[in-house]
């Protein structure tokens, strides 16, 4: 491997879409231009490559003196990044997208690093899971066949709407993935999830709905289901498994389950900020790198050591046993219904940190589907944004820096002088749909719920 698909751009002369070669490899990384960093990050364990790049002194082999800092909820992350109040910080692989085009608040933010893989479940309350029941084909144990789809809830909600009661749902953030999911998932099953009309000044996402979603915090998940608040919610653990722990609810599908091995966060930081210190940035990234091989190594034979890290107050605070449940290669659905997931939380394997064209352009798709994007755009529209937000030419530094440095091999990564940005056509959904990122239009018109072509709301 020669490492020249994707050439070290310079940030001030260079337009963000460019894509040129070298004769041989990238010039050295120089020293940070900034050492001393503050990043941001949500309660969840798909924090974890931060918490181990800075446990682990990942951080400072890099010269770099970092402080970690939980937010109060997403939208406070995404504005202090902005702001330049952080460095960066863990975010919902939508918000870089969402931002750059405007949904809520416009600012330029790109990505060089993809977090994790997988890591989401959807969680009914235990009212809604009797309900559920009668409509799920079981195995002969008695236990659940999974996955299970959206039509066992549809009887449900037909319930509720036939006496006029709302069906309330929770999701993290307009943008995120979960809120993606759910709407995936429930549209699967014949549901419909409601559209965001942002011309016409409804950002509620509940037009035409049949499921009525909104926003709720991660780790306010549980206790808003518990008071009936709502029936259910979309989120990252440890909030699924501490609702099977508390006893007040059964996840009953994981994101694994809606699309296998689907892009979960990223590590965001402003284009200004990148412009500014790209040694630093390229710096964190290989910080970054080594903290998501670490973490699946050897089959996964540091995630307990994981397991006790994030389990600190000050990283995610939830208890040992509830955060190992998942982090650790199992997934508990029904109380006692412990199943083997070894994938229900990747952080290096598949290719999981390289920022693909195609894992920004799935984003948009939903983005347009559910009618944030309320105009239709050309094939290119989407191409020109993903390259715009998604940088695999930094990553790409990065993963040579690390290989010259002897840390990792070239075999950890993607060849990139075969590497386009674009994964395979993926065919592991629940309903059976192929994603090809380069035909986004092509691929809305299978959808029989969600906008398309023309489409308007």
């Amino acid at each position: 491997m020669k490492w020249k698909t994707l050439a070290k751009q310079s940030f001030s002369a260079v337009t963000l879409t460019t894509l040129f070669y070298l004769p041989s490899s990238f010039a050295e990384i120089g020293e940070p231009e900034l050492e001393d960093l503050k990043f941001g990050f949500i309660k969840l364990t798909d924090m974890a490559p931060l918490a181990v790049a800075y446990e682990k002194g990942f951080f400072e082999d890099e010269g770099l003196y970092v402080t970690l800092e939980a937010q109060a909820n997403w939208k406070v992350l995404l504005d202090r990044v902005i702001d330049g109040e952080l460095d960066g910080a863990h975010m919902l692989s939508g918000q870089p997208l969402g931002a750059t085009i405007g949904i809520g608040t416009k600012a330029e933010v790109i990505t060089a690093f993809s977090m994790d893989l997988n890591g989401n479940a959807i969680t009914v309350s235990n009212k809604t899971w009797q309900q559920m029941k009668p409509h799920i084909p079981m195995q002969a144990d008695g236990k659940p066949v999974h996955p299970i789809k959206a039509d066992a809830l549809k009887p449900v909600v037909e319930s509720y709407l036939d006496q006029g009661k709302p069906f309330n749902m929770g999701m993290v953030f307009p943008v995120s993935t979960h809120n993606y999911e759910i709407r995936y998932w429930l549209a699967a099953g014949g549901i419909h999830p409601g559209y965001y009309a942002p011309d016409a000044g409804d950002n509620s996402g509940q037009i035409n709905a049949e499921v009525m979603l909104s926003v709720t915090p991660p780790p306010q998940m549980p206790a808003t289901m518990e008071a009936g608040t709502i029936e259910g919610y979309s989120v990252g653990e440890p909030w699924n498994q501490q609702a099977v722990f508390k006893g007040i609810g059964v996840p009953v599908v994981t994101d694994y389950e809606i699309w296998k091995n689907n892009p979960e966060k990223v590590f965001g930081v402003s284009k200004s900020w990148a412009e500014k210190y790209p040694n630093t940035h390229i710096r964190v990234v290989k910080a970054l790198i080594r903290a998501a091989h670490w973490l699946d190594d050897n089959n996964n034979a540091n995630r307990a050591e994981a397991v006790k890290l994030l389990a600190k107050s000050e990283y995610v605070g939830a208890d040992f046993d509830v955060i190992a449940n998942s982090m650790t290669g199992t997934f508990e659905y029904e109380k006692g219904d412990v199943r083997e997931v070894p994938d229900f939380n990747v952080f290096f394997r598949h290719n999981a940190t390289y920022p693909y064209y195609s894992d920004a352009i799935w984003y948009l798709t939903q983005m347009r589907r559910w009618g944030q994007i309320s105009q239709q755009k050309p094939d290119q529209w989407y191409m020109d944004v993903a390259k715009k937000v998604y940088r695999p030419d930094i990553y790409q530094q990065a993963a040579q820096a690390l290989v010259e440095d002897g840390v990792l091999s070239e075999k950890d990564f993607p060849d990139f002088d075969q590497e386009d940005g674009f994964r395979a056509p993926q065919t592991h959904f629940i309903d059976n749909i192929v994603y090809d990122g380069r035909t986004p239009n092509d691929y809305l018109k299978q959808f029989s719920i969600g906008l398309k072509g023309k489409d308007k709301v």
